[in-house]
């Protein structure tokens, strides 16, 4: 039996919080710049070619949204999938996921920028401007599959573990029939997965002071259909101990077993209770949001 949706019609645009809100105020504001002025864009978004001198676009170019149907959708899905994942992190934790995924997807979609000008000596690989939400916004998808993977949203009927995976689908299938995949192929592909690197090895839990979740039901083969995943499994164990092997060795060193044991949130059991708690506790947040009857019936005594 399926978990009932967790976000119905009338909860899904009410609770926004303050900070997605005040993010989407930059976004928006960052849209107006580049239409007002437009040679903006030249130092706000990602050009390979210019990146050097000009280091601060892998920071700014996540902000920036060229079209208007962008900058409807980012902000729309920042307001909706922020309301679901900033209770459950935190706003500290939240904005600091948002900076350092950002960080990451632009440094990756300017080392493959490169390497594909070197390959094919296309220049407009060099001089394209890449930015956009929505490599976040993947980000974001990842979250929601780690904190409630088998809760379904309403508008899709899909479990939530496999946003990430529907969405990357899609945006490949889309891609073999635009000219401009390049622009937005690469920030979902490495917003998806260094989304998952980070909450999977390097996220800090407060309540345990230890980081990462190493469950089963978030390892890199729940991606994949299970028929997949015997494939994958080793290929992802090899670069597992290949980019983690000297880090575990260091959390060993520093005390996180005690003897055969391991301490409270360094197993996958704990990271499922960690799920779980955060399960409920957006579950709680979302119940406080008002329903539509309320609202209509807050509306006739105000009249």
């Amino acid at each position: 039996m399926s978990s009932p949706p967790i976000l119905g019609g009338a909860s899904l645009f009410t609770g926004f919080t303050k900070l997605c809100k005040g993010l989407a105020v930059v976004l928006v504001t960052g849209h107006i710049l580049v239409q007002i002025l437009p040679p903006a864009v030249n130092y706000l978004a990602l050009i390979p070619a210019r990146t050097i001198p000009f280091v601060w676009n892998l920071i700014t170019a996540g902000y920036i949204e060229q079209s208007i149907y962008g900058v409807v959708a980012s902000t729309l899905c920042l307001l909706i999938m922020g309301k679901l994942l900033e209770p459950v992190w935190g706003s500290k934790e939240f904005l600091k996921f948002i900076f350092i995924v950002n960080f990451l997807i632009s440094i990756c979609v300017f080392i493959t920028a490169i390497s594909l000008y070197y390959i094919t000596r296309q220049e407009n690989y060099l001089y394209m401007p890449i930015s956009g939400f929505q490599g976040i916004l993947a980000g974001f998808l990842v979250g929601i599959k780690q904190i409630i993977p088998d809760q379904e949203l309403s508008l899709l009927r899909i479990k939530a573990k496999w946003f990430p995976s529907f969405m990357l689908l899609i945006a490949i299938a889309i891609s073999f029939f635009t000219a401009e995949s390049a622009a937005y192929l690469p920030t979902l592909i490495f917003g998806t997965y260094m989304s998952w690197i980070y909450l999977r090895y390097f996220q800090r839990k407060p309540e345990t002071k230890l980081r990462g979740d190493p469950s089963d039901d978030f390892a890199f083969s729940s991606f994949f259909p299970e028929s997949f995943r015997p494939i994958i499994d080793p290929i992802a164990s090899i670069f597992h101990r290949m980019l983690c092997g000297r880090f575990e060795t260091s959390t060993e060193a520093h005390g996180d077993t005690l003897g055969d044991a391991s301490l409270p949130g360094s197993d996958p059991i704990e990271a499922t209770r960690r799920r779980e708690r955060g399960a409920r506790a957006l579950e709680e947040r979302l119940a406080t949001a008002p329903s539509a009857e309320e609202l209509k019936k807050d509306a006739l005594e105000n009249v």
